[in-house]
């Protein structure tokens, strides 16, 4: 075996085989998890799903207003007092979530 003038083989070590195989599993691993935790999107898709979320926020807060509204109206027999009351209360729900999730600040 050569040695250099420190005394130490300049050669580097054999790597084991083993631990090959567990580099590999593991940048598979980290893949795997990564594309389920939606790490490796892009931010296209990322500014997609924001769009389907405050989307989301106004239909839901427009249709579930009017829905329990118009429900209230037929129990009590006052037709459109409840639903367009709890319509624009939906909607000003569904506007308060989206301001509330533009202020945030991104990831």
């Amino acid at each position: 075996m050569a040695e250099d003038e420190l005394g130490k083989d300049p050669t580097p070590p054999q790597r084991d085989a083993r631990f090959s195989s567990l580099d590999e599993r593991l940048r598979s691993a980290q893949a795997e998890e990564a594309a389920r935790t939606g790490a490796d999107r892009k931010p296209a898709d990322q500014n997609e799903q924001l769009g389907s979320r405050v989307l989301s926020y106004l239909i839901g807060g427009l249709g579930g207003g009017a829905v329990i509204g118009w429900v209230l109206d037929q129990w009590f027999d006052t037709l459109p007092l409840f639903l367009l009351l709890l319509m624009f209360l939906g909607t000003a729900a569904g506007f308060r979530n989206i301001i509330r999730i533009s202020s945030k600040r991104p990831d």
